[in-house]
């Protein structure tokens, strides 16, 4: 790729323009791989980043390989914004991805493995343990193991299995009686017994699969010479209603309809093609060419390793306590100052207090569970509360949120939940938690005609003296306290009349499936977020234009829309300042001579996911600011439904500018992005103190902790 820093002026619909969505997604990925090398880092905090880069690597070959698979196989010659075919990006993608798995191998040899060793808790292979270990594995394999294994011979009366994705198997080899030939049996790993099995007598773990492989002649009983390898394989994501195009547009508003298409695609999904085999690397590669042919694939599509497959399963290791000094230090969440114990009273207390102002939430650094689920509990139980509306993308597996809703059906509130059941991955727990709230007597909607519904709202109407006021919780994660513990968010909480009717309207639109309203204060996706953004973006060029101050700073998950990028690049060349802090897949080029030099990119990347939307607008020195959930990715703006809120109260807004402030000043663990998408970490100079921006907000957070009140047992601890 031609260095662009010093190229002459790049028109804004040229390929030069635009950095490809694959390969920055990959780049975020290899950021997780530096952190993964990171020896600064806590050594089961590498471990866990090991964990999330094999996630990372499963979800690109779900939702992205398979595709461009088959427009490569179709020949196709679609081109992408930055000038690639599919076979070019297929190529590409592949080359990156192998490049980090050899870099994550080499990593997992010689420095993760060895270190979990001198730290006392080692991975161990089977080969290592002591005869007294393998005899006490052994017993408790043919105890709790060997009776769920179910060896699957192929042979001419036993065609190729199904093979499901994602599970981890092996490949045996196994001589006939003759000894002349021999026969193929695959081995499904069992996912409902622990991966990693503790070594009697230490703290360390063999993986599963070697104390499977190397006691065989508990299962296949009669044979003693074996060879075995394992393989893995990864199927693409099918059945996507994100576009809704398979959806009958008769009955595509129909409740039922949607849950059985989707269940229907739940069932397609698993017999999706294949879009990667992966393979132990002593595999043969006669072997491993006759796997691929059973399977489907091509050779390209096959990735030998010589570290364990499935490594996402590192983010299941547990180890004993007492090695707390190998993980991040514990972090305890703060209760907002407003919110605290000590402000509590009895039901309808929260209330009171969102009328006094609007109440910024910062997750994971100040608590879910006293602020988002405390305003969900006191609506449930408040006599003045008489409706409930919220919208579900993703919840727990024991959600207090859904206990919630259900008790305030039972006593009687009128409760609405929107359950978004596409959301990719949930599908299924989606159905279930809606089929539940329905049979509570709970109003169930299940989305819009054709469109992903992927807003965080919540919304609370109370008899206040015969006055109906709204309560109004805006979001940008989802409503899920497992997440609001490890994911970056924020929310707010407000009684704001007029955002809350517009709330209210959205509501009704998404439920009722009613004509698109005009909002007052909220953006909405499809129906005018892309004009707006737009607008505000062109303001600020006026501005800079007109010698007023003009600077846009955004935060977000992805920024993938041309238009948008288009009106950025404008925006930067009229003079507006733009500092755009995306952690994923970035496709704008800044600092392009004559195209962005006003625009700087950068990443952070740490021990939270940061999945906050922050939106800032300098405005002419009266600036505007925006959360909600949508990234600037063509699909949130025109294919799913998205809201945007203004956040106008002084104390929230100043809260807001200060957080941007913050992860402007870090000097740690931020990742700038170069003009030809090359990811590089800051340091700080010598002398100059370390500023991570995690770091900083936990901080924060202790120190709020800190100038609290001893807490007052509340009533529900008394209570509990």
């Amino acid at each position: 790729m031609e260095n662009l820093a010093s190229s002459p002026s790049v028109a804004l619909d040229s390929p030069e323009a635009y950095l490809n969505r694959e390969l920055s997604w990959l780049a975020f990925a290899r950021r997780v791989l530096e952190l993964a090398g990171d020896r600064d880092l806590p050594l089961l905090e590498r471990v866990k980043f090991v964990g999330i880069l094999g996630m990372l690597h499963d979800e690109f070959f779900m939702k992205r390989m398979g595709g461009l698979e088959q427009q490569a196989s179709r020949h196709s010659t679609r081109v992408s914004p930055d000038g690639r075919t599919p076979a070019e990006e297929l190529r590409a993608c592949r080359i990156e991805i192998r490049n980090q798995m050899r870099m994550l191998s080499q990593l997992m040899n010689e420095e993760i493995r060895p270190a979990m060793a001198a730290a006392g808790i080692p991975i161990l292979d089977y080969a290592e343990l002591n005869e007294q270990q393998r005899t006490a594995i052994r017993e408790d394999f043919a105890l709790t193991v060997v009776p769920i294994l179910t060896p699957l011979a192929v042979d001419a009366e036993h065609p190729f299995p199904f093979i499901s994705g994602q599970g981890l198997n092996m490949a045996i080899q196994v001589p006939d009686a003759a000894g002349r030939r021999e026969r193929f049996v695959r081995l499904k790993i069992p996912t409902n017994r622990p991966r990693w099995v503790p070594v009697p007598g230490t703290n360390g773990f063999v993986p599963l699969e070697q104390v499977i492989a190397s006691n065989l002649d508990l299962v296949l009983v009669g044979n003693e010479t074996f060879r075995h390898y394992f393989f893995r394989v990864t199927r693409d994501v099918q059945g996507e209603v994100e576009e809704a195009d398979e959806v009958d547009e008769a009955d595509s508003l129909l409740p039922g309809s949607i849950v059985r298409q989707v269940s229907r695609d739940l069932k397609a999904r698993r017999f999706a093609g294949i879009s990667r085999l992966k393979v132990s690397n002593d595999m043969p590669a006669e072997l491993q060419t006759w796997l691929a042919r059973q399977l489907g694939v091509t050779p390209d599509d096959v990735y030998p390793t010589d570290t364990f497959l499935g490594l996402s399963d590192l983010m299941a290791l547990r180890v004993p306590s007492g090695d707390d000094h190998l993980l991040a230090p514990a972090h305890e969440a703060a209760d907002h100052p407003r919110l605290r114990s000590e402000n509590r009273g009895e039901p309808g207390s929260i209330f009171e207090e969102i009328r006094r102002g609007d109440i910024l939430l910062h997750h994971p650094y100040q608590s879910f569970e006293s602020s988002v689920l405390r305003f969900l509990r006191e609506a449930a139980e408040d006599p003045a509360v008489v409706a409930i509306k919220i919208t579900i993308y993703r919840t727990s597996s024991d959600s207090p949120i859904i206990r919630a809703l259900a008790d305030a059906a039972r006593r009687g509130k009128q409760v609405a939940v929107l359950v978004e059941i596409t959301a990719r991955f949930d599908e299924a727990p989606n159905i279930a938690w809606g089929q539940l709230l329905e049979r509570e007597g709970v109003h169930v909607s299940y989305g819009v005609e054709k469109l992903k519904t992927h807003v965080k709202l919540a919304l609370v109407v109370r008899d206040e003296a015969g006055r109906l006021r709204r309560y109004a919780h805006v979001g940008t994660g989802n409503y899920h306290p497992g997440t609001a513990r490890i994911y970056e968010d924020l929310g707010v909480l407000t009684s704001d009349p007029v955002l809350c009717r517009d709330v209210a309207l959205l509501f009704n639109q998404l439920t009722g499936a009613l004509p698109v309203h005009s909002y007052e204060k909220l953006i909405v996706a499809p129906h005018d977020m892309r004009a707006r953004f737009t607008e505000l973006i062109r303001r600020e060029a006026e501005h800079a234009l007109a010698g007023r101050p003009a600077r846009i700073r955004a935060k977000m998950n992805q920024l993938q829309d041309q238009e948008l990028i288009r009106e950025l690049y404008k925006a930067g060349q009229a003079g507006v300042a733009i500092s755009l802090n995306v952690r994923g897949l970035c496709c704008l080029r800044p600092g392009v001579p004559g195209l962005s030099e006003n625009i700087e990119v950068f990443s952070v990347v740490g021990r939270f996911l940061e999945h906050a939307r922050i939106y800032e607008f300098t405005n002419g020195g009266q600036p505007r600011y925006f959360l909600g959930s949508a990234d600037w990715m063509k699909r949130n703006l025109d294919r799913r439904v998205e809201s945007v809120a203004p956040v106008e109260d002084p104390k929230a807004t100043r809260e807001l500018g200060a957080i941007l402030d913050v992860y402007d000043a870090d000097n740690h663990s931020r990742w700038d992005c170069d003009a030809d998408g090359v990811y590089t970490r800051r340091r700080p100079a010598p002398g100059e103190p370390r500023t991570a921006s995690q770091e900083v907000f936990l901080e924060m957070a202790a120190a709020e902790k800190r100038s609290a009140p001893p807490r007052k047992r509340t009533r529900r601890a008394r209570k509990e």
